[in-house]
C-alpha cells in the first residue's frame, strides 16, 4: 500500500453530531500485456504502482488520506470536544490484463485468481484503515474537560497522530503475514475456483 496521509482540521464550534467514521474510495487501473504467466509476472514487477514506503512496484496499492475533524464546546471555565468527525478518501490502483479474453484457459484461471486476491488485499487495507477512523473518534471524545479548548485541542492532536501510527503498524503487519501465506493462499483459491468449475457453478 502507499503512504498515508493525515490533514488534522479542528474546528472551534459546536455542531449537531457526526454520523461516524466514513470512507470513500475510487479505483484506477494501470493496464498489463504478456501472453504467459512469466509475463505477467514481469509485468507487474514493471508497470505496478511504486510504492514509495517500500521502494518497489506492487501489484496493487492504495493511497488513503486521513481527514479529522473535531467540534469543542467552550463555557468561561470549561472546553470539551463536542463532536468528532474522521473521513477516510481512498484510491486503489489494480492491475487489469489486455489480453484476458484470448488467453489460454489455464492462464485466465490463475489470473482470474490472482486479480480477485489483490482486489480483496486492497480493500482489506481500507477495511483497517476504517476501523482505526471510529477508534479515533472514540478516544477523542473520551478526552476530559479542560480549562480552556487550546490544551484539550493538543491533547487531540497528541492523541490522533498516536492511533495513526498504531493504524500503520496494523497495515505493515497486515502487508507482512499476507506475503508470507501468498503462495498457499492462491493455491488454496485456484483449487476452489476449480471445484466451482467442475460442479458447473461458474463457467470455465
Amino acid at each position: 500500500m502507499t503512504r498515508i496521509v493525515l490533514t488534522l482540521l479542528a474546528l472551534m464550534m459546536v455542531g449537531g453530531p457526526s454520523q461516524g467514521a466514513s470512507l470513500t474510495r475510487s479505483y484506477s487501473y494501470f493496464s498489463i500485456g504478456g501472453k504467459t504467466l512469466s509475463d505477467i509476472e514481469q509485468q507487474l514487477r514493471t508497470r505496478g504502482p511504486h510504492v514509495g514506503s517500500t521502494g518497489q512496484r506492487h501489484p496493487g496499492a492504495t493511497r488513503m488520506e486521513f481527514t479529522t475533524k473535531i467540534s469543542y464546546a467552550e463555557t468561561p471555565n470549561r472546553c470539551r470536544v463536542a463532536d468528532a468527525n474522521v473521513t477516510v478518501k481512498a484510491q486503489v490502483f489494480l492491475p487489469r490484463w489486455r489480453n484476458r479474453r484470448t488467453a489460454e484457459r489455464e492462464t485466465a484461471l490463475i489470473w482470474d485468481t490472482l486479480s480477485r486476491d489483490i482486489k480483496r488485499h486492497e480493500e482489506s487495507h481500507l477495511s483497517i484503515a476504517k476501523r482505526y477512523a471510529r477508534k479515533i473518534e472514540d478516544a477523542v471524545e473520551a478526552l476530559s474537560t479542560r480549562s480552556t479548548c487550546a490544551p484539550l485541542q493538543e491533547r487531540a492532536e497528541r492523541v490522533t497522530a498516536k492511533i495513526l501510527e498504531e493504524h500503520d503498524a496494523a497495515q505493515e503487519e497486515f502487508d507482512r503475514i499476507e506475503s508470507s501465506n501468498f503462495e498457499r493462499r492462491l493455491l488454496r483459491l485456484l483449487q476452489y475456483r476449480l471445484e466451482q468449475i467442475e460442479s458447473g457453478r461458474i463457467p470455465g
